[in-house]
């Protein structure tokens, strides 16, 4: 019998979450099965590759290395089947929050010749497709846990620092600011223990706690005109803390945006790439961005906000 490589993707994927309901998620499996798949793996190669108990999963040494050489195998195996031309350029998209389509946009007119493949992932799917040889280019958020997880195969620079704003409801009174504590606060994201967190959903955590708010999640609808619908169906009265990408798409309809008063809350952008030498189009494309960034001010915190606010471990930091 030959090894499967959907069974080494999933051990893959495990080993990175070390958390079934997690890397099931991910996986789009149920984690029943993802656990069966993973001791049929185990048999196959004749070693424990996890220890796990009620609340852990950790890796055995067998599996640390497994893990090593599956996910070399795993984008070894996508370069052979979808090498891309030398003319393209493969990027993702976070929904559409503009830093990245802004930067795809500049990139689209200054090479008209070189084509752009484009997909929607959040920031750990991008970091995955990326290491296996998917995507060419990531426009994510960097986390203290990619970066311990994946301490080398990539590289990684700030981008652009995106102000969060607080939208308000139709009627409420203009303002520049308003304060985090005067109305309920929501949010368009997934907690933790949904099977769907992400770094988005761990940089919300971290501002709850740090802030002293509390966050109502209502999950994530995804693109603006579904985040529009439920914003418009709700009733009541409550803040919703968004992107400035999407905020000001809810002021061109209606709705007033404020920056909040006693903590501006800044979300990081990084563009990624393989640690080997990029394409000649993939280095355009990240000097690219990096033009794009100098000239929309990127690199110059808002003002009219409270002090900045970034997770106490947040990479950007530094």
């Amino acid at each position: 019998m030959d090894l499967d490589l959907r069974l080494v993707r999933y051990f893959v994927v495990l080993a990175d979450e070390l958390h079934f309901g997690r890397a099931a998620a991910r996986l789009h499996i149920s984690q029943p099965g993802l656990s069966q798949q993973i001791r049929k793996l185990e048999d196959f190669l004749g070693s424990k590759l996890l220890v796990r108990d009620s609340r852990h999963v950790t890796l055995t040494s067998r599996g640390e290395q497994f893990r090593d050489d599956g996910r070399q195998l795993l984008a070894l195996a996508e370069r052979m089947r979808h090498s891309p031309a030398a003319n393209t350029v493969r990027i993702a998209h976070i929904f559409e929050l503009s830093t990245s389509r802004a930067v795809a946009d500049a990139f689209a007119a200054a090479h008209p010749t070189v084509e752009l493949v484009e997909r929607s992932m959040d920031s750990a799917r991008q970091l995955d497709a990326l290491l296996s040889d998917r995507l060419d280019v990531a426009i994510l958020r960097v986390t203290a846990r990619m970066l311990a997880e994946h301490p080398t195969g990539w590289h990684h620079r700030p981008l652009r620092r995106e102000p969060m704003r607080l939208v308000g409801r139709p009627g409420d009174p203009a303002a520049s600011r308003v304060s985090l504590h005067e109305r309920d606060l929501e949010v368009f994201a997934d907690a933790t223990g949904s099977g769907l967190y992400n770094a988005h959903g761990e940089f919300l955590t971290a501002f709850e706690r740090e802030a002293g708010v509390s966050l109502s999640w209502l999950g994530n609808p995804g693109a603006f005109s579904n985040c529009l619908s439920v914003r418009s169906r709700a009733r009541g009265s409550a803040f919703l803390l968004e992107f400035d990408s999407y905020a000001r798409r809810y002021a061109e309809v209606g709705m007033p945006v404020y920056a909040p008063a006693e903590l501006q809350p800044l979300y990081p952008w990084s563009i990624a790439w393989r640690h080997e030498q990029p394409s000649q189009v993939t280095a355009d494309f990240i000097r690219t961005a990096h033009v794009v960034a100098r000239e929309r001010g990127w690199d110059r915190d808002p003002d009219g906000g409270g002090p900045v606010w970034l997770p106490p471990d947040d990479p950007s930091r530094a």
